[in-house]
Parts: C-alpha cells; structure tokens; sequence
C-alpha cells in the first residue's frame, strides 16, 4: 500500500515551484500514490497561486483542493 507524501515548499522561491512540483508529482504519479500533500504556507497567498498553476497544466493530476483544515496546504488527487 503507497502511504501519502508530503512536499514542503517552506523556504523555495517561485521560479523552482514548477520544476519542484512535477518531480513530486511524477515520482507519485510512478509510485503509484493516490493522494499527495502540498505545503506551501498561507501567508501572501504567492506560492498557494504558483503551485495550484502547476498542478492545473499536470497531466497526472486528478483533482486539486486546498485543506479545509489547513489552508497552507493543497490536496492532490493523482489519476493514478
């Protein structure tokens, strides 16, 4: 059984979310995981906006939400 992941992107600048992003996706996407958690924090909303670009252009990407619970981390649902 594939455990859920979790990407912290605390600390990474912009211009290196996409490349980050679709490495975690695809290595998920490989490992046949289901669900993935983002964590991108909530202060000025600039990489929640950054990250949810990338996942929307993923082909391996399902569905995306933000954590009801968290709102400084993202829900991915792999189409897996």
């Amino acid at each position: 059984m594939a455990k859920l992941n979790y990407l912290d992107l605390h600390g990474e600048v912009t211009s290196m979310v996409e490349v980050i992003v679709n490495e975690f996706i695809q290595d998920n996407y490989l490992m046949k995981n289901k669900k993935v958690v983002i964590i991108h924090g909530k202060s000025t909303n600039i990489l929640t906006k950054e990250v949810h670009q990338v996942l929307a252009k993923n082909q391996h990407v399902k569905t995306f939400k933000l954590n009801n619970w968290n709102l400084g981390e993202t829900i991915v649902e792999l189409d897996v």
